[in-house]
């Protein structure tokens, strides 16, 4: 049975996993370095610290590391730092954000009836790559494109982009990312609602979501004009719309509960998206983990 996305469910987002949890839904989906002395602590301890630093949004010099026997830090916080770039790098994040999302189809808690979309923006004040200027936010930054379900669990954070590219543009890449993790995870998109802001209102957009054997809602953009654009009237329904603000935007409101994604200090934006990854995984696994 699927949860009611506005009355029903865990809406409490762990912070933190026990070491079962951890062996459970991360610890298949990690990578161990193949070249190298190994780390000194288990990788449960080391994600373990990578998720303080994403709740707290401390430096990674700041990280509290535990003493050892002889009273010195049981690990180097560089230590900690590469193996969380690796796994950015090498896809280990994304396969963990990945088997969130099909937990959740295994466990029938995923409404796919109506999906929406919508971009976040997040300030960079340490420059980096993929870096642009949002004269709307007045701030420097990078965006993002995620699609939610009704749920508001995280289907696909794919598609990232500075902040002073429009929206519209980036939805096919983040369109063909929904019908990838569609694929993987084994549900169907066809029938479903996808349904976006006035941003995305564009020719190009509504065709692709019709040639995939769903229905587009989404809120014209009427670019200035002074009569109703001529032809068939499109397909939109308001009341669909306004669930945006107990799905999407409440999982971005979800997403501001880890302190270092409200300001991008990463110069390498895949690190960013990495720390991304694990934040809208444990949006997913509010179900399974209690807080």
């Amino acid at each position: 049975m699927k949860i009611h996305p506005f009355s029903q469910g865990n809406n409490t987002i762990p912070v933190s996993l026990t070491e079962n949890q951890f062996n459970t839904f991360v610890l298949p989906h990690l990578s161990e370095g193949k070249r190298g002395p190994k780390p000194k602590l288990s990788l449960y301890k080391i994600f373990t610290y990578i998720l303080i630093l994403l709740y707290t949004g401390m430096q990674w010099k700041s990280l509290p590391i535990a003493a050892n026997a002889n009273g010195e830090n049981e690990i180097h916080y560089t230590s900690i730092y590469r193996v969380f770039c690796r796994w950015a790098t090498d896809g280990s994040l994304q396969y963990f954000f990945e088997n969130s999302v099909k937990k959740l189809g295994d466990n029938d808690l995923l409404d796919t009836e109506i999906l929406h979309g919508d971009g976040t923006t997040t300030a960079a004040k340490k420059g980096g790559d993929l870096i642009g200027y949002s004269g709307h936010k007045h701030q420097k930054g990078e965006k993002i494109v995620a699609i939610v379900d009704r749920n508001a669990n995280v289907i696909a954070p794919f598609v990232v982009a500075p902040a002073n590219k429009h929206e519209s543009p980036l939805f096919p890449e983040a369109f063909q990312g929904l019908k990838q993790i569609a694929k993987k995870v084994g549900f169907s998109i066809k029938n479903t609602v996808m349904s976006l802001d006035s941003a995305y209102d564009s020719y190009k957009n509504r065709k692709l979501i019709f040639n995939a054997g769903m229905i587009p809602n989404i809120k014209e953009n009427k670019r200035n004009r002074q009569k109703n654009k001529p032809g068939p009237k499109r397909i939109y329904q308001e009341y669909i719309f306004k669930e945006r603000f107990q799905t999407v935007e409440r999982a971005f409101a979800w997403e501001d509960k880890f302190k270092r994604l409200l300001i991008r200090f990463e110069r390498i934006s895949i690190y960013h998206l990495g720390m991304k990854h694990i934040a809208y995984a444990l949006i997913n696994l509010r179900h399974f983990c209690n807080a």
